[in-house]
C-alpha cells in the first residue's frame, strides 16, 4: 500500500473551513438547472469553484450539502443507485441514541446505512487493542467511489464523536483509492496516519472506546440535528471539555498586546482548580496538549491576520511572542506547510478571482 504522513504534505489546511475539492464533487449529480439554483441561493460564485487553494467555510459547505440533498432528494450527493432520502441520518441518529454502548451504537449504524446505500458494505471488527470499521463500496465510478468514501467515513466517525461527548482519535485510515490530490484534507478530517490503495477502506480506532457509554439524550439530539451537517463535518466539539475552557480562558486575553504573556502552564493549572499533572493527564486524555493549543490559537490569529489586515510580519511575530520573524515563519510553516508571505499571496490572488467573478 502507498503510505504518507502529514508532514509531508505542503498544502494549507485551515481550521473550519472545506476544501474546493468537496464542494466540486458534493455538486457533481445535479443537473445544470439546479446546480445554478443552488449556487444563486448561498451567493457562491462558480468560478470560485475552479479557484487554486480557494477554501469554503465549514457552514457554507453544510449549507451547500443541505441544498443538493433537498434537490436531489438524496443525503448521499445522489452517490449509490437508491437515494438516501431527507430525513434518513435523522431517522440513524434516533435508533443509535439509547444504545448503552459505542459498540452496540456503532454496529446499528453501520447496519443503517447498509439499509440506505446498497452499494456499500459495513462491519465492524476488533483487531487487539484496535477497533476497526471496514467500508466495502461497490459504486462503479472511481471519482463517485472515492467520495462516498469520504462522506461516509465523516458521517460515521462524526456521529461516533457526538454519541460519545468527545472527540475520538483515528488512530490511521487505510483508503481503497490511490493517493489523491487533496490528500493533505485527510489529515485534518481524520488522521496522520494514512495509508492507499488498500483492498478496501479502513477506519481504526482505541478498542477501549466500544465499551464508552453513550452519553447523549433526546434534547442533545435535537441540538445536534438543528447544526447538522456542520456538527457532523466539523466533529463533535464539547465545549464543556478541558481544551474547550482553556481555549476560552487563552482567547480572553488574545487583545493582549502580545501573545507571548498567556500565563505558563502550572499556573493555568491552578486556574483550572488542578495539580499540574491532574491537569496534564486530563488533557492529554482528550487529545490536547497546553503548548499545542495555544499554538493552534496563534495559528488561527495569524491566518486570520494575514487574510483580513496589512500588517507586517514582523508585527505578527512580535504579538505572538516570537523572539524574531524568522522563528515566526518557521512555526507558521511547521503548522500549515507554507511561508506566512506565501499564504498571503495565495489568499490575495484567490480573493482577486473572486471578486474578478463577481464584477459585471
Amino acid at each position: 500500500m502507498n503510505h504518507v504522513r502529514a508532514t509531508a504534505e505542503k498544502v494549507t489546511v485551515e481550521r473550519d473551513t472545506v476544501s474546493m475539492y468537496f464542494a466540486n464533487a458534493a455538486l457533481r449529480h445535479l443537473t445544470p438547472v439546479a446546480r445554478e439554483r443552488v449556487l444563486g441561493e448561498l451567493d457562491i460564485p462558480e468560478s470560485w469553484l475552479g479557484v487554486p487553494h480557494a477554501r469554503m467555510q465549514a457552514a457554507t459547505f453544510s449549507a451547500l450539502w443541505l441544498a443538493v440533498a433537498r434537490e436531489l432528494d438524496d443525503e448521499f450527493f445522489g452517490l449509490g443507485r437508491r437515494a438516501m432520502k431527507v430525513g434518513s441520518f435523522a431517522l440513524l441518529c434516533q435508533a443509535v441514541l439509547h444504545c448503552e454502548n459505542l459498540e452496540r451504537a456503532i454496529k446499528r449504524m453501520l447496519r443503517g446505512f447498509s439499509v440506505f446505500l446498497d452499494d456499500l458494505q459495513l462491519s465492524l471488527t476488533q483487531e487487539g487493542d484496535e477497533a476497526r470499521v471496514h467500508l466495502r463500496n461497490g459504486i462503479a465510478d472511481e471519482a463517485d467511489r472515492r467520495f462516498a468514501d469520504e462522506t461516509l467515513l465523516v458521517l460515521i466517525h462524526g456521529l461516533m464523536c457526538w454519541l460519545a461527548g468527545r472527540r475520538i482519535e483515528l488512530l490511521r485510515v487505510d483508503f481503497a483509492h490511490a493517493r489523491p490530490a487533496h490528500v493533505a484534507e485527510y489529515t485534518a478530517m481524520f488522521s496522520k496516519n494514512l495509508s492507499f490503495d488498500a483492498a478496501h477502506t479502513v477506519m481504526g480506532f482505541d478498542a477501549q472506546l466500544l465499551v464508552a457509554p453513550v452519553v447523549q439524550n433526546s434534547q442533545g439530539l435535537q441540538r445536534f440535528l438543528q447544526t447538522a451537517p456542520q456538527s457532523v463535518v466539523l466533529k463533535y466539539k464539547n465545549e464543556d471539555s478541558w481544551t474547550a475552557r482553556v481555549r476560552r480562558r487563552l482567547r480572553a486575553c488574545q487583545t493582549a498586546e502580545s501573545l507571548g504573556d498567556w500565563p505558563r502552564f502550572e499556573a493555568m493549572a491552578q486556574e483550572m482548580g488542578q495539580p499540574p499533572t491532574t491537569f496534564r493527564r486530563r488533557l492529554e486524555a482528550e487529545g490536547s496538549r497546553y503548548q499545542g493549543i495555544k499554538d493552534q490559537l496563534r495559528n488561527e490569529w495569524a491566518i486570520e491576520r494575514l487574510s483580513t489586515s496589512t500588517m507586517s510580519l514582523d508585527e505578527m511575530a512580535a504579538h505572538l511572542g516570537f523572539h524574531d520573524a524568522s522563528a515566526f515563519h518557521r512555526a507558521f510553516s511547521r503548522w500549515n506547510g507554507v511561508q506566512p508571505g506565501e499564504y498571503r499571496r495565495r489568499r490575495l490572488a484567490a480573493s482577486e478571482a473572486v471578486m474578478a467573478a463577481r464584477s459585471p
